[in-house]
């Protein structure tokens, strides 16, 4: 999906990250709508084909249900279709709102119905959603799916909204619970108005032997939990779910079965309507997970030692400049100095994560400061970072900050005079595709006839080999207006 809106569309980063919050829920829609999801986006204007925007649209995710038989056996992403043929995209798009159509239409040979769901963000339709039902299958209305249908409803209903998924709510699809696992509905008092037989059997196996139905939930989950932090931290997600705040889930262990549980709050058209409760069974799941610990601790470790001894490194390198007499080997030492602790950073970061990914920002912040030490006692430049990195993987972290250290040690060190008073900026734009970085300086410029491929400095030498070895990326240099330098890196964040 990444990779068809980074080569069809404009968005900005924070739009496609609405849309992948969006798909990674939309498994929880397929399941209870009994139907397939398709994300569609709007293509832009095409001159040749006399199109407007919005006239064709391009299919770049799709979802099948798991409690019911698809509508399209077929594999549609990538796929575009025009207006006529499916024109509930089109007014779905136009009318901000959800559309039925009227009247099944046929699909290879299957009555399907269709309904669309725009996706909103900040008040702007990004995409949208259709929702298709497979009608050859007959379905005897029952509690369990009036239930499904009544929660899919609310979250559709968000999802045009734009309240649902949050925006600062974690997603983690490889351990969620699934609707098949469990699901109550609340009202909007907690009070539990349907349980599915999986979530009375989960809560059977934590020690609760009655019925669920027309209990408070909170109140009887709390004496279930052993652990009597956890016992009150999942009756504060629950009651928080009821008022209207992310989705959250935890792990708990009540009556020798681990549990996960997790609340969706429910507000259509932002009226309270209860919420969703999911609840798995992961007693064996744990199990397994505990196997996986060992190796985990090894690979931060590992990573830590790796920052300690880099930090010895530097130390040493530190202490060698201070007992040289000569001003080109102190610098190159001081040069070095900060160049082996970038990396530790680097290290340092990983060896406190849960995988091989880290928030750059957390990173760059470091180090801005750090590089302050590069400029002059009397010269007094100030650093910046305007926009986000967000989170990248390892094997771009490390060449990433080095490129960008040596960026801004050249602009502190070469643009301005001492006594000279100036800011550099590091500017971020992140989009599906691309993370694009500027560094600028307000300082004395571009020497006559500088060339960026001759430059025979060291740190360049050293920005030029990472840009294209390590980053596949391309970098420029140019003059800025009214005076400084711009150093341009476009870095591609899909990578083969």
């Amino acid at each position: 999906m990444t990779e068809l809106l980074a080569e069809h569309t404009r968005l900005s980063g924070l739009a496609v990250d609405h849309l992948q919050r969006v798909v990674a829920e939309w498994q929880l829609l397929a399941d209870l709508s009994f139907a397939d999801f398709m994300l569609w986006i709007p293509l832009p204007e095409s001159e040749d084909e006399g199109t407007i925007e919005g006239s064709r649209f391009l299919c770049v995710a799709q979802a099948r249900p798991t409690t019911a038989p698809t509508a399209h056996p077929e594999d549609a992403v990538g796929s575009v279709v025009l207006e006529p043929e499916h024109a509930p995209l089109r007014r779905a798009l136009v009318d901000q709102r959800i559309c039925r159509e009227e009247d099944p239409r046929w699909h290879q040979g299957v009555p399907v119905r269709r309904e669309t769901i725009p996706v909103r963000r900040d008040g702007v339709v990004l995409a949208v959603l259709s929702r298709d039902t497979n009608l050859a299958v007959a379905r005897v209305p029952s509690p369990l799916e009036i239930a499904y249908l009544g929660g899919a409803a609310d979250l559709c209903q968000m999802i045009a909204d734009g309240t649902f998924p949050a925006a600062d709510a974690a997603v983690d699809t490889t351990n969620n619970p699934r609707v098949g696992d469990g699901l109550i509905r609340l009202d909007t008092g907690g009070r539990v108005v349907f349980a599915s037989p999986n979530a009375l059997s989960a809560y059977h196996r934590m020690g609760f032997a009655s019925d669920l139905v027309g209990t408070v939930l909170s109140s009887i989950t709390r004496p279930l939990v052993r652990d009597p932090f956890d016992a009150s931290e999942v009756v504060k997600r629950i009651r928080a779910a009821m008022e209207g705040k992310p989705s959250l889930r935890m792990e708990l262990e009540a009556g020798g079965a681990a549990t996960v549980l997790r609340a969706l709050p429910l507000r259509p058209r932002g009226a309270p309507a209860g919420a969703l409760v999911l609840v798995r069974d992961v007693t064996e799941v744990k199990r397994r997970d505990r196997a996986l610990l060992t190796k985990d601790a090894t690979i931060r470790e590992i990573h830590h030692r790796v920052k300690n001894n880099l930090q010895t490194v530097a130390a040493l390198l530190r202490l060698q400049s201070r007992r040289t007499s000569i001003p080109e080997a102190k610098e190159a030492l001081n040069e070095s100095v900060r160049r082996v602790t970038s990396i530790a950073l680097v290290h340092e970061t990983l060896s406190m994560s849960g995988d091989e990914r880290l928030d750059m920002d957390e990173v760059v912040d470091r180090v801005l400061p750090m590089m302050a030490d590069v400029s002059t006692a009397e010269s007094r430049v100030s650093l910046r970072r305007e926009g986000s990195f967000g989170v990248v993987g390892s094997a771009l972290a490390t060449p990433l900050v080095m490129v960008l250290t040596e960026l801004v040690h050249n602009a502190m060190s070469h643009a301005y005079q001492a006594g000279s008073k100036g800011e550099v900026v590091v500017t971020v734009h992140r989009s599906a595709g691309w993370l694009d970085v500027v560094v600028s300086d307000d300082g004395r410029g571009l020497p006559k006839g500088f060339s960026l491929e001759r430059s025979k400095g060291l740190g360049l030498q050293i920005v030029r080999t990472l840009v294209d070895s390590e980053l596949d990326a391309s970098l420029s240099m140019r003059p800025r207006e009214p005076k400084g330098t711009d150093a341009v890196l476009r870095v591609p964040l899909l990578r083969g």
